[in-house]
């Protein structure tokens, strides 16, 4: 078995593939899960400072030549006409049919030199399109670092910190021996990490202020040292995060990490993809958990209207991949992403069950319930589904448990909706135990969820709604 299209066709179909996944849970590779504990670790975003190590969860792919620019704003829906150097977008390609096979953050270095950081479905996607046309490309892919690396040595192209939160500017002028350029949203420039230059991404993940920093992965202890050095030496508490919270800060502020690929189906190019990707794949490899159980597998899939990227569509190219079909599905009643917020007493009648004797519901596992590479639970008002949760978790700021999911665009914030929590039958996935489904009241409310993301972000995806 040598191809994605032959995996599923030994399993029937890909909805069974996928839901029967031996893969296991979810791993953010290399980092420990916590280095004080996880509530203090969230916490610390929002009333200090946090360093997140990015250097090994997210693929690398570096695309040059002299096509480049061409080419990716062939492959992405993104405009490209305001993207010069030292500049970053979030890149979304989406299939023929329209349907999103993920998103990366993507820097221009050069005139003919871009990288992309992000997962693997997007990476695989512009790999593949490179293999099939006549680009005038280079590509280099550095994949994230294996999730249970046993002991071998780990190594990447690049390091890869963020330093974030309230006191985040002050660890920002110590190490760079002095104030630091006013840097706008989502753009790069050049500072100092002691003797070292390090490129910065100016952005944040919660909503509080933050520089995403990058440079050769040979300095990487060097950079963290200095880094956490300097905090010391100015007297800020500057907390390291854990695997364990670093994948919860989405939930505050809006992103959707791992909706499916919308690659499972479709003839001509979607076809002749599925027989070029590899049976051991992420796309061919990862999971589907969740209440939400269809035969077919295009029900799973998001259009970027629905994640809030419509307004990265750069509709006066005269052709990208999924032009015609997003051009019908723009006026059409797309689903509107929202935060769920799940009800106290739903959520405490779940953990109890743990407590008792008999088949429990599906545990809920804090600070998140990571057993699946891409979640779908169904969201119902009265009999009728109107909804899919497709990524939950607790946040310890907020105190209460909170998920990101879509929601027909006739359901309103504030309307209290029904989640359908646990899988409805025993599946093949070794990340899920006996249980049996409940229902978990939850209320439709705003993304992003937290105020300070709400209030301090620039106009952007998490901002915007279509």
């Amino acid at each position: 078995m040598t191809s994605l299209s032959a995996k599923i066709e030994s399993h029937g179909n890909a909805v069974d593939m996928l839901r029967n996944s031996q893969i296991g849970m979810y791993v953010y590779p290399v980092v420990a899960p916590e280095y004080t504990n996880w509530r203090n670790e969230q916490a610390a975003w929002r009333k200090s400072a946090v360093l997140f190590d990015q250097t090994h969860h997210m693929d690398e792919l570096i695309v040059e030549g002299p096509d480049a620019e061409a080419f990716l704003a062939y492959v992405g829906i993104n405009a490209f006409g305001n993207f010069d150097l030292n500049r970053a977008k979030h890149f979304v390609p989406v299939t023929p049919a329209g349907h999103v096979i993920g998103d990366m953050i993507i820097f221009r270095e050069r005139m003919d030199k871009f990288i992309l950081v992000g997962r693997a479905p997007t990476a695989n996607w512009v790999k593949f399109q490179a293999a099939i046309g006549t680009w005038k490309v280079r590509l280099f892919h550095d994949p994230r670092s294996n999730s249970r690396p046993d002991g071998e040595r780990v190594l990447r192209t690049h390091h890869r910190f963020q330093i974030q939160g309230p006191d985040a500017p002050a660890i920002f002028e110590k190490i760079n021996g002095g104030p630091v350029a006013d840097i706008p949203f989502f753009h790069v420039d050049w500072i100092n990490v002691g003797s070292k230059k390090v490129q910065a991404l100016r952005h944040g993940m919660a909503g509080a202020p933050g520089l995403e920093i990058w440079g050769p992965y040979d300095d990487k202890h060097y950079i963290q040292s200095t880094i956490q050095q300097a905090a010391r030496d100015i007297g800020v508490d500057l907390v390291q995060v854990g695997s364990r919270a670093y994948s919860t800060n989405t939930l505050e502020s809006g992103w959707i990490p791992s909706p499916l690929p919308g690659i499972y189906t479709g003839d001509g190019m979607m076809q002749e993809y599925r027989d070029w990707l590899g049976a051991d794949s992420y796309e061919a490899a990862g999971s589907i958990g969740g209440s939400f159980v269809s035969k077919e597998i295009s029900d799973y899939y998001v259009n970027p209207f629905e994640l809030g990227y419509g307004f990265y569509i750069g509709w006066k190219k005269e052709n990208f991949i999924g032009k015609d079909a997003l051009l019908k599905l723009k006026d059409a009643p797309n689903r509107q992403k929202v935060t769920f917020e799940w009800n106290r007493e739903d959520v405490l009648k779940v953990i109890a069950s743990g407590l008792e004797q008999g088949t429990p519901f599906k545990w809920i596992d804090f600070p998140q319930p990571n057993y699946a590479s891409s979640s779908a639970d169904m969201v119902m008002q009265g009999d009728k589904m109107v909804g899919m949760s497709m990524f939950n978790g607790y946040s310890y700021n907020e105190r209460c448990f909170l998920s990101l999911g879509v929601v027909a665009a006739d359901v309103n914030i504030g309307d209290v909706l029904t989640l359908k929590w646990g899988e409805p039958e025993t599946t093949g996935k070794t990340s899920t135990e006996p249980h049996q489904q409940t229902e978990i009241r939850v209320r439709v409310s705003a993304t992003p969820y937290a105020k300070d993301a709400r209030e301090n972000y620039a106009d952007s995806w998490r901002t915007k709604a279509d």
